[in-house]
C-alpha cells in the first residue's frame, strides 16, 4: 500500500546543510496499523510530512498504491492529498463553526461530492465510532476524545488508501487515548483501513501491528507485535531504552 524507498531529506540554514532523513526504506501493507517512534529530532515528523506531500524531499521514492509521488506537480500532489490520504492531527483541526457531522463531511465538500451517499456514509462512520449522539453538536461542546473520534471519521469519509496520524493522542488523557486507539482498531478491523501513526506514546504504539523506531534519521529497528498488547509494550519500552543508550 505504501512503500518508501531510500528517502533522503535535509534542511539548509545559511550555508549549513542538516541531514534529517538518511536513506529511509520501509513498506506498509494494506490493512496494517503501523507506528513510527523516535526521540525529538529523529526525523519522524519530517518523514510524515514527506509522505503527506507537504514538503519536498531530496531523493528517493514514495509509492502510494501503484502511484509514484516523486514526479507529481502541485496539482497532482493536491489530488493525492484530497483523494487518497486521510489525516488525523494532534490538535483535531475541527472547524468550530460547523457541527460534528459537517466537519466529517468537509473532505467531500471540498471535492464537491457531499451528496446523499456521503451523508449516509458519515452516519455509518459516526455509528461505528460511537458519536452519533453528538452529530449536531459543535467541537467546543464535546470532549477531546469525541473530537478526535470525529477527526478519525473525517479521515475516512473519502475512502483513502492510507490514514496518516500525527500524534493523535498527544493532547488526550489516558482514557480518551484508549478510546481513540480503539477507533483506529475498528477502522482496521471493520474497514480494512491502513494506518501510519507517528507517536511518542508507547501505550498507543503497543496496539499497532508493527513499530518502526527512528534514531538520527535512520531506522534503528522494526518491532512486530506477536503477542498481547501489554507484553508488546514491555518489549517496546525495553527497546526504546536500549536505543536511547546506543551511540
Amino acid at each position: 500500500m505504501l512503500t518508501v524507498k531510500n528517502l533522503y531529506k535535509s534542511y539548509e540554514t545559511a550555508k549549513t546543510r542538516y541531514p534529517v532523513l538518511k536513506g529511509i526504506s520501509f513498506h506498509v501493507k494494506k490493512g496494517e496499523f503501523t507506528a513510527v517512534m523516535g526521540a525529538s529530532g529523529s526525523g519522524k515528523s519530517t518523514l510524515l510530512n514527506c509522505i503527506s506531500c507537504y514538503i519536498p524531499y531530496d531523493k528517493g521514492e514514495i509509492l502510494l498504491g501503484e502511484q509514484n509521488l516523486s514526479g507529481l506537480d502541485q496539482e497532482g500532489l493536491a489530488a493525492v492529498r484530497n483523494g487518497k490520504l486521510g489525516f488525523v492531527f494532534q490538535d483535531f483541526m475541527l472547524l468550530d463553526g460547523l457541527s460534528v457531522k459537517e466537519n466529517i463531511l468537509i473532505p467531500r465538500i471540498i471535492r464537491e461530492k457531499a451528496d446523499k451517499e456521503a451523508e449516509e456514509y458519515a452516519e455509518r462512520l459516526m455509528e461505528l465510532f460511537g458519536i452519533s449522539h453528538i452529530k449536531d453538536k459543535y467541537p467546543a461542546d464535546i470532549s477531546g476524545g469525541e473530537r478526535q473520534r470525529a477527526a478519525v471519521a473525517r479521515s475516512l469519509i473519502n475512502d483513502p488508501l492510507i490514514i496518516l496520524a500525527d500524534e493523535p493522542t498527544g493532547n488526550l488523557d489516558s482514557k480518551s487515548s484508549r478510546i481513540v486507539i480503539e477507533a483506529f482498531e475498528k477502522a482496521k478491523s471493520e474497514m480494512n483501513s491502513t494506518i501510519l501513526m507517528v507517536t511518542h506514546d508507547s501505550f498507543s504504539a503497543s496496539f499497532c501491528d508493527r513499530v518502526i523506531l527512528l534514531k538520527d534519521g535512520v531506522i534503528y529497528k522494526e518491532l512486530k507485535r506477536t503477542g498481547g498488547q501489554s507484553s508488546f509494550q514491555g518489549y517496546l519500552l525495553d527497546t526504546l531504552k536500549e536505543m536511547s543508550n546506543a551511540e
